[in-house]
């Protein structure tokens, strides 16, 4: 299982070239670039939480599993770019360029989507929530989801929790969407018990459940 590079803080540019490059599973959270070019690059599993990249290129990159939350893209590029199992959630998406970008089970949720320029949000492949999705699930599901809190690293992470120290429907559909509820339950309490490392993305959840033997 790969991890997670963590780079927090530390990546900030302006007006630097930093094409082709490979970025996959870095931790960019907080970061703050502008005017920069990123074009070819690849952002598999990439964080984005909080990051700001304000005038920015991103032609032909790869944003496989990428998470955007609380983002600010805005007037960025993203042409032809390659977005699969990738999230949008609170994201600025102000004159973001999406012209013939490619979608595969994307998700924006909170984002005024009318903002952003050449974004079909009628392709089947994206899905668009106002607001938080609601979801029915059990209790014993609701409780292995809460255990997992008392965990440092899946708390310190907020995938699966919210800012008022709720559920994160959001994160706990997509895990639904990949296990039944009997796998699910057992992986959520594996991983409060189990799980010792930093995490930044629900891809890293959704690998860390498949290779409990």
């Amino acid at each position: 299982m790969a991890n997670n590079k963590n780079v927090k803080r530390n990546f900030h540019f302006n007006n630097i070239e930093k094409k082709d490059k490979n970025f996959m599973y870095q931790n960019l959270e907080r970061s703050n670039c502008y005017n920069c070019n990123f074009s070819g690059s690849n952002f598999d599993y990439v964080n984005f939480r909080g990051a700001h990249f304000k005038s920015s290129s991103f032609l032909n990159c790869s944003f496989k599993w990428s998470e955007f939350i609380g983002t600010n893209f805005r007037k960025s590029n993203f042409k032809n770019a390659n977005f699969e199992n990738a999230i949008f959630d609170s994201v600025k998406l102000d004159d973001i360029n999406f012209k013939d970008a490619k979608f595969k089970n994307t998700i924006f949720v909170s984002c005024d989507v009318s903002k952003a320029k050449n974004l079909d949000i009628d392709n089947p492949e994206i899905r668009v929530f106002n607001e938080m999705p609601e979801i029915e699930i059990s209790e014993e599901l609701r409780v292995a989801t809460l255990n997992t809190f008392n965990n440092k690293y899946v708390k310190s992470s907020r995938i699966l929790d919210t800012k008022d120290g709720g559920i994160n429907n959001l994160s706990l559909m997509i895990l639904l969407e990949t296990f039944d509820e009997e796998t699910l339950i057992n992986g959520l309490n594996y991983i409060t018990d189990n799980l010792d490392k930093d995490f930044y993305t629900i891809s890293y959840l959704i690998k860390y459940i498949k290779n409990i033997e």
